[in-house]
């Protein structure tokens, strides 16, 4: 679900799994284009999986088995490389915060849009963090100056969501409410990262242990919303169980990992381009194996949403 999650990065590149902190280098073990394909594939099929999970459970327990596998295998990455949990009541604070909006709020908003509207929407809904987190960030981080080029890039991203939310013709077959969730879950991640920007860049604890920390608290808090909110499910369905087992471990945990080398050998501009192939995966994964269908509406408007979101992550060129 969307791309860089550094928090020294730029706000507007940030990871689709939400994790705060910038990347622990470590020697690759295989080529970071390798790596580079599988990130783009996991976090494709994201979408895909948490349709069929809700096929079989409630959207909170989509989200709480999801955050569970995930921290499990954060825990598990901890333990080998022998590294504890942050210290500290304040950074517990801000990242429970941090839990909360970028994982616990958008995870469960996607699997409840999920719920009435394609994985294909969904993801190319996802593709439109980088556009909030451009608007955001020259309104919240005085260093993200606005330039011709990147207000250009939000005007044709938000041009591109009309265009795939069928805007011309009155939204006619939009199902308003699921498409709103996903929306929201977008947004959701840069406010989540504006945050992480502001409160924890400047931490003394590892970002490995900061994210584990953070999917932590996240588990917890869906912990205690879902019995309140749902109810045991009758029989276990196999299908969607491992479909939410595949999420976490593959799409929140080790997904988390994979990032974090691609980033460190390769820096955060190259390693956020992982962006612009999920929307595509998405659809293909949805169309292939969910039969779902696409207007002519759809593939245009996610090229313009893409081509929009590359623009607002140009540079202004330096001066002097």
């Amino acid at each position: 679900m969307s791309s860089l999650t550094a928090s020294t990065a730029p706000v507007t590149a940030p990871g689709p799994e939400g994790s705060a902190p910038t990347p622990v280098p470590a020697r690759p073990r295989l080529d970071w284009r390798l790596r580079f394909a599988a990130l783009s594939l996991i976090w494709g099929f994201s979408f895909l999986l948490i349709k069929v999970g809700t096929q079989g459970y409630a959207p909170f327990q989509v989200t709480l088995g999801r955050l569970a596998f995930g921290t499990a295998v954060l825990a598990v990455a901890m333990a080998v490389r022998r590294e504890g949990l942050p210290r500290g009541a304040r950074t517990w604070m801000h990242l429970a915060v941090a839990g909360f909006l970028l994982n616990a709020l958008p995870f469960s908003l996607f699997a409840f849009a999920e719920l009435t509207i394609p994985s294909t929407l969904a993801g190319i809904c996802n593709a439109t963090s980088p556009l909030w987190g451009m608007a955001l960030s020259l309104v919240a981080l005085r260093e993200d100056r606005p330039t011709r080029v990147r207000v250009a890039g939000l005007g044709l991203g938000f041009l591109g969501v009309l265009t795939v939310l069928g805007a011309w013709q009155g939204f006619h077959g939009l199902d308003a409410r699921g498409t709103a969730l996903a929306l929201l879950a977008s947004l959701s991640y840069p406010v989540g990262w504006i945050y992480v920007r502001r409160t924890l860049a400047g931490s003394s604890a590892s970002h490995l242990s900061l994210t584990g920390g953070q999917l932590l608290l996240a588990t917890v808090q869906l912990a205690v919303v879902t019995p309140l909110f749902t109810s045991a499910p009758s029989s276990l369905a196999v299908g969607p169980l491992l479909a939410i087992a595949a999420l976490g471990t593959l799409g929140t945990g080790l997904a988390v990992l994979v990032q974090y080398g691609i980033v460190a050998e390769v820096g955060p501009t190259t390693g956020q381009m992982v962006t612009y192939f999920v929307p595509v995966i998405a659809a293909a994964a949805g169309i292939l194996l969910l039969g779902e269908t696409l207007t002519w509406s759809t593939p245009v408007g996610a090229a313009v949403v893409l081509a929009g979101a590359a623009l607002t992550q140009v540079k202004p060129k330096r001066t002097g």
